[in-house]
């Protein structure tokens, strides 16, 4: 087993640290909305439907912004695609503090938030482009790590919202968005791992089986992870009746476990399989999400999102152990468009949650349909690996000693 040190010396750390630093800073300002979900909630007097969408849609939009992120990426550079990201981003927070008096105005900083959510598959391609395919599973694991953004968010966007006002948030978290544009200037290099190849061959993931399988898992492990992130602040707010900072602590702690332990998931995943890993936390995240629908208290609540978000979290590490193994020439855009499938169900999942307790005056129903699809996609799973094993993945999703052929189906058996 390869120690820490030895995989840091197979790739390029300053770049892998420069891809998570702009992840976790993008991460923190994309769940924003979220953060400060209480105060918007307030200001305006929205129903939870409302509540619900509001959060949403800075999902929605960062997921449907990632996919033609990364395709720029393959073509400018991954580098100067997350300079390019970072630099409008500071210009979008500049409109949330001058411009952001009304609820509609507050839909359209969801939109302009999205740009951070398409961060996700040029962050962890420009992070592992230097490490050999053994050794991915944790390097992707160090950079998606940077989901514990959303740490950052609920930790201080509360208290600053509750001081300076909550419009006053966007101008601090454009301020401090000049820190990870700066390290990725100064130390991040391009990997090598980029092949000229025609758009078709860029896009060939969108009409595979695997890539549309991939996407489906992610919607349970991501999609879970930050539509949960964006919709406990007010979860615990409206549940509990905490204070609107209390529940911005509480959040953080459940979004640490799961930022903290993707890092643990890509790790085991590259020793054990992607596959076998991924297994266990479907079944691990079925049985929080059922436990939650009981309305336990406060305390045990809490541990149980904890528990939840630790299995999202390695979910996600695993998941994204197996990406560069079916696509290693082409691992951006079929990141991307994964992560934007499964954004799209952290988007479904703050509406669910607001109209369950708007009709029926509770959450469960909420928890109840996702743990309904997390058993149906690990059904689904049980199926799909006896085509994968073998043919690009080795036996429990560890990698093979091979490459994929670029935009096709076939493995291609590595030579001695």
């Amino acid at each position: 087993m390869a120690s820490f040190k030895t995989v840091m010396k197979s790739g390029h750390p300053p770049t892998l640290f420069a891809a998570f630093l702009y992840f976790d800073f993008c991460f923190a300002i994309w769940v924003l909305n979220g953060a400060m979900g209480p105060f918007i909630t307030e200001t305006y007097k929205l129903t939870p439907a409302q509540t619900g969408f509001m959060i949403s849609l800075p999902i929605l939009a960062g997921a449907l912004m990632r996919f033609p992120l990364g395709i720029l990426a393959q073509y400018i550079g991954r580098k100067n695609a997350a300079i390019t990201e970072m630099s409008v981003i500071i210009l979008a927070m500049a409109y949330g503090y001058l411009f952001v008096s009304s609820y509609n105005e507050v839909l359209a900083m969801g939109v302009l938030l999205g740009i951070a959510g398409a961060s996700f598959g040029v962050a962890l391609s420009l992070g592992s482009g230097w490490f050999p395919p053994e050794h991915k599973g944790l390097a992707m694991g160090i950079a998606g790590a940077g989901n514990s953004g959303t740490v950052l968010a609920v930790l201080f966007a509360p208290p600053l919202a509750q001081a300076y006002g909550w419009q006053t948030t966007y101008a601090f978290a454009g301020v401090v968005m000049l820190l990870p544009l700066a390290v990725m200037i100064v130390l991040a290099k391009e990997p090598p791992d980029c092949e000229h190849q025609s758009f078709k061959e860029h896009i060939s993931c969108l009409f595979t089986k695997d890539g549309w399988a991939f996407s489906l898992i992610y919607v349970i492990t991501f999609g879970g992870f930050v539509g949960l992130s964006n919709f406990l602040p007010t979860f615990f707010y409206e549940q509990f009746a905490v204070t609107k900072v209390e529940a911005g602590r509480l959040t953080m702690l459940a979004a640490f476990m799961g930022s903290g332990i993707r890092i643990v998931g890509g790790y085991f995943a590259d020793r054990m399989g992607g596959i076998a890993v991924l297994s266990v936390v479907l079944l691990a995240a079925i049985a929080t999400f059922l436990s939650l629908t009981a309305t336990p208290s406060l305390a045990l609540t809490t541990v149980l999102f904890m528990l939840c978000f630790a299995a999202l979290g390695a979910g996600n590490g695993a998941l994204f152990q197996l990406v560069p193994l079916r696509w290693p020439s082409n691992t951006a855009v079929a990141g991307s468009m994964i992560g934007e499938v499964g954004a799209l169900g952290g988007a479904i999942l703050p509406n669910v949650m607001g109209l369950s307790k708007q009709y029926t005056g509770s959450f469960s129903l909420g928890f109840i349909g996702y743990a309904a699809f997390a058993a149906v996609v690990l059904g689904c799973l049980a199926l799909w690996q006896r085509k994968w094993v073998g043919s690009w993945v080795g036996p429990r999703g560890k990698a093979l000693g091979g490459t994929m052929e670029a935009g096709s189906e076939q493995f291609r058996p590595a030579t001695v």
